[in-house]
């Protein structure tokens, strides 16, 4: 009769600690496989973007809800000030070791535009992230709701009559408000929000974004796009100047966030 040998496999049990350690490592080589795979695999993405536009800056934050591989589906929030090509920078005050001190404003700017948009719209994958190219490269399209506020642009100037100083707006007083001899300054960008209209509109946009986060579930990204938008009423920002409905520029982004 031969013996009979049992051996005795371990069954050591992984503290916490060590058991965190290894999902983390799971979750890390899944992740590199996907993108060795070239493919975004998620089911939310939740980012933001700091945006430099052609004719000023703004932010968004944006969610998506994953579709197929290649489709994602998209809705944002965003925000812009446009500025005007036609703005001038002057300032009152004395000249300082070749500086001027004093209180700078932009001559015959009406109003500040700044703007409110909703959108939805869709984002393609048309590169994924292979073993040599560690950049996702997709296609982002779609449109929306805009909504322009114009807040009126206030100087402090010095009044003709009295020589006393006071706060005005463009319809206030035409004359002084572009009598340079009598400005002081900027009275603000806080002054006049209590004044802002508001105008309709919608907007579209079309953009590629380069993702190049290390995992996908970093988003971490470059955007380049052109943005379109058009409104119910004319857009006044400056005086002497055509007023206009309809505004087109291009922009770049920094993008960065997270999917799950």
């Amino acid at each position: 009769m031969f013996p009979i040998v049992v051996f005795a496999q371990s069954t050591k049990k992984l503290s916490p600690r060590q058991q965190k350690k290894a999902e983390r490592r799971e979750r890390i080589n899944k992740l590199i496989k996907q993108e060795e795979a070239g493919a975004l695999i998620f089911n939310k993405q939740s980012v933001f973007g700091i945006k430099l536009n052609t004719d000023g800056y703004g932010a968004f934050y944006e969610k998506g809800k994953y579709k197929t591989i290649t489709k994602t589906n998209l809705w944002w929030i965003e925000v812009n000030e446009h500025k005007s090509p036609k703005e001038q920078r002057f300032a009152t005050g004395d000249p300082y070791w070749g500086y001027t001190i004093g209180y700078p404003y932009i001559y015959a700017k009406v109003n500040n535009f700044y703007n409110f948009k909703i959108g939805l719209g869709q984002q393609r994958l048309i590169g994924g992230k292979g073993i040599k190219n560690g950049v996702a490269t997709s296609l982002n399209y779609g449109g929306g709701f805009a909504l322009a506020l114009m807040k009126p642009y206030f100087l402090d100037v010095s009044d003709p009559l009295t020589g006393e100083t006071k706060t005005i707006r463009y319809t206030d007083d035409e004359n002084l408000f572009l009598d340079q001899t009598r400005i002081i300054g900027s009275a603000g960008i806080f002054k006049g929000f209590g004044f802002t209209k508001f105008i309709p509109g919608f907007h579209v946009r079309t953009a590629l974004r380069f993702d190049y986060g290390r995992y996908n579930e970093l988003v971490s990204a470059i955007e380049a796009g052109i943005n379109a938008e058009y409104y119910t009423k004319e857009i006044e920002q400056m005086a002497f100047n055509k007023q206009h409905k309809f505004f087109f520029n291009a922009y770049v982004s920094i993008v960065f966030g997270r999917r799950r």
